[in-house]
């Protein structure tokens, strides 16, 4: 004597193809998710004024560090400006982060320089540390784990270093704004 389950799938094979129920495809795979494609190639304009929007700024940081004799163009500004005028709409571009990521992370560096002294091993912990710092302040900004280590590896004057950090940043961020209206982008999509 066959089990219910039997007597059922035994029905739905019997019956003729007209009567027969298609079984509800539940157990059919997902469809495999697309591939990710690299980004679109920017509009001319777009390509031109965010590059001049870089070098501008980056310029400008060798002039103000030239006038207050001290570097200002250090690599994670670089990076910072990459992001800024490459890629606007990006959280890790926002003023919000580019600023207070610096700024945290400069300061995460200055705590474990203080804990542990310069050297590569408190380099390496004071990068990874101001991840954590940028995630719990909300102000991600991957090129200031750079700066973290650059304090960390430097020992820099603490004020000094922290005032021409902080103007730097707002700099890059100001040229960032002029070049996103120049370029017909939308910068900042937020601010705090």
């Amino acid at each position: 004597m066959p089990t219910p389950t039997q007597a059922a799938v035994q029905a739905t094979t019997t019956q003729p193809a007209d009567q027969a129920t298609t079984p509800a495809p539940a157990s059919a795979p997902a469809p495999a998710p697309a591939r990710p494609r690299p980004p679109a190639r920017p509009r001319p304009r777009v390509l031109l004024v965010g590059t001049a929007t870089a070098v501008t700024a980056l310029l400008l940081l060798v002039a103000a560090g030239t006038l207050l004799r001290q570097p200002l163009l250090i690599p994670p500004l670089a990076a910072s400006m990459a992001l800024v005028a490459g890629a606007p709409d990006l959280p890790l571009s926002q003023p919000r982060s580019v600023v207070g990521g610096q700024l945290l992370s400069a300061l995460t560096g200055f705590a474990v320089l203080t804990v542990a002294g310069p050297g590569l091993w408190g380099a390496a912990v004071a990068g990874g540390l101001s991840l954590g710092v940028m995630m719990c302040a909300r102000t991600p900004h991957s090129p200031a784990a750079a700066t973290a280590v650059i304090v960390a590896l430097q020992a820099p004057p603490f004020w000094s270093f922290l005032g021409l950090l902080a103007v730097a940043s707002l700099l890059l961020v100001a040229v960032g704004l002029a070049g996103a209206r120049a370029a017909g982008r939308a910068y900042p999509a937020y601010w705090f």
